[in-house]
């Protein structure tokens, strides 16, 4: 896992063709806005979590955030131990985050 600033975190995906955007925030959270074409699986639903996490493609790059940073952390503990060796967490989090958001 590896912790990224916001700009270091908009660079990298900006300049990555195999870019996996994952939204571990709650429904409740998500409504208020999101990243887009971030995939959303939220980490407090642990056993609906962990099979979306093992369905990813292991070769892609996934860059994770949550509201603040520690969840994603988190989950990108976990997609390292599943075999993803690529997953960026967003210091900060979405509360940070100043670059395009949807709502969905």
């Amino acid at each position: 896992m590896t912790d990224l600033t916001q700009t270091a975190w908009q660079e990298q995906l900006e300049n990555d063709s195999q870019a996996v955007i994952v939204d571990v925030r709650t429904e409740a959270e998500i409504a208020e806005g999101k990243i887009p074409n971030a995939l959303e699986m939220d980490i407090y639903q642990p056993q609906e979590f962990m099979d979306k996490l093992q369905a990813l493609d292991k070769t892609k790059n996934y860059y994770v955030y949550c509201r603040s940073g520690g969840r994603s952390a988190q989950a990108c503990a976990l997609m390292n131990q599943l075999g993803i060796e690529n997953a960026y967490n967003l210091m900060g989090g979405f509360t940070d985050w100043t670059g395009d958001v949807v709502i969905p």
